[in-house]
């Protein structure tokens, strides 16, 4: 028996939440480990959809144990919202089921603030990101610059006078700069004594519970948000987001040491998305794309911005792979490609003439790779509902092989539609 990390090895959008929900079965408790309510999943069980943006997908499940970590940032207002929906779903969120890390920074409404105004000049000059203007970078640095409110804030509102000075005294210069009205003291403390008490329940000393649980046997997953390759540091900067996003994060993110992390699932789209501005070197602006977009209902589930569709990039993969320690992957989607006549894989690029095998990391360069591509042959029959090899056409497996080759892991699950038992499962990680 082993722990389990989920992460997505692509620009997020590879279906983590259906997964999640699947291994959330097997598990005593889920954690969060980084991200905000930027990060959006759906899970589908019994035919009712429940959209989770911030909460981990355990909660949703009657006796675990959800967890949110001390790498994520916390728009309490959103936290209150999201357990407002839920119960109104009928699933009771409450201090016995949700745990909080007492060192997890807060989103303030300036942050949210300071994101759009950001991201409205960026419009302006051409050199947007595309951020869900929800707070979560700005968040992070203050966490960084050392002058966030965190969740234990809350509890010592004598100290909190001073700690909202000194967030003060950044943002108001910034907003001079920007030519807007300052923010005053008072507004702040409203906001913050305003939530207190409907978030102090869920406070905790995080890594001493997880410590305890893993002394116990437990079986812990840790669920991470948006995927690899929108990780800050090995991501396609800047077009990233403001966290890490690898599975090392899920040591940091939780006050766990990297040693209990275990195995290390991959969830991969059998074809590629991307939410907003960035580099995309499979993207397809045809027929095709259209199809894979339609066929895949793609959309975000937090913004509802369309999703860029494209070829499966195995190179992209091949370096999660690596970046992450990627045990095995879950492949998601690969019922969306029924029908197609071919299909074509990017193996690696083609930059100033000269072939490589990874997407560099300067700017520059992957704004002008070009993908290599390999040609499969197509199938015709469905896969929507298999839930054993024997179900999937010759071809279909033949595809699976050649992303297994290709991207030097093997398949561990194989997703083959939204509903949660329609999975091939080939290796159980908590077992492994």
């Amino acid at each position: 028996m082993t722990n389990v990390v989920v992460i997505g090895s692509q620009w997020g959008d590879e279906g983590k939440g259906k997964i999640v929900d699947w291994l959330s079965e097997r598990a005593d408790i889920v954690v969060r480990f980084q991200g905000g309510h930027n990060a959006g999943h759906t899970l589908v069980i019994d035919g009712v959809s429940y959209k989770l943006s911030l909460l981990p997908s355990g909660v949703v499940r009657p006796g675990k144990k959800a967890v949110i970590g001390n790498g994520v940032v916390v728009d309490p207002h959103a936290l209150i919202a999201e357990i407002g929906r839920l119960k109104d779903q009928g699933v009771e969120v409450t201090p016995d089921n949700l745990r909080i890390a007492e060192n997890a920074t807060l989103i303030l409404s300036l942050h949210r603030e300071l994101d759009g105004m950001r991201e409205d000049a960026a419009s302006n000059s051409g050199t947007k990101i595309g951020t869900t203007r929800r707070g979560i970078g700005p968040a992070y640095e203050d966490k960084v610059g050392r002058r966030a409110i965190r969740v234990m804030d809350l509890a010592d509102l004598d100290a909190l006078d001073g700690k909202v000075d000194r967030i003060l005294t950044h943002h108001n210069a910034l907003r001079r700069g920007f030519g807007v009205a300052e923010i005053e003291h008072k507004t702040i403390m409203e906001e913050l004594t305003s939530i207190a008490d409907r978030v102090l329940p869920f406070m905790d000393s995080v890594w001493v519970l997880l410590d305890k649980e893993r002394r116990k046997g437990s079986r812990i997953l840790f669920e991470g948000a948006q995927g690899s390759l929108l990780d800050i540091d090995h991501g396609t900067y800047p077009f990233v987001t403001s966290s890490n996003t690898v599975a090392g994060q899920a040591a940091a993110g939780s006050g766990m040491g990297p040693g209990s992390l275990g195995y290390i699932l991959g969830i991969t789209k059998a074809y590629t998305t991307r939410v907003g501005e960035g580099p995309f070197p499979t993207e397809l602006h045809d027929e095709i794309g259209q199809f894979l977009g339609e066929k895949g209902h793609e959309f975000g589930t937090v913004t509802g911005r369309k999703r860029r569709c494209g070829w499966f990039d195995a190179a992209l993969v091949r370096q999660s792979v690596a970046t992450n320690g990627i045990t095995g992957i879950a492949l998601t989607k690969l019922d969306v490609l029924d029908g197609l006549e071919e299909l074509k894989i990017c193996v690696g690029y083609k930059l100033d003439g000269q072939e490589i095998d990874y997407l560099p990391a300067a700017q520059a360069a992957q704004a002008r790779v070009e993908p290599i591509y390999i040609t499969l042959e197509g199938w015709k029959e469905s896969t929507v509902g298999a839930r054993k090899w024997a179900d999937l056409p010759a071809q279909a497996i033949k595809y699976v092989r050649q992303v297994e080759e290709l991207i030097g892991a093997p398949v561990a699950l194989l997703s083959t539609s939204p509903e949660r038992d329609d999975t091939i499962l080939v290796t159980d990680p908590f077992e492994d």
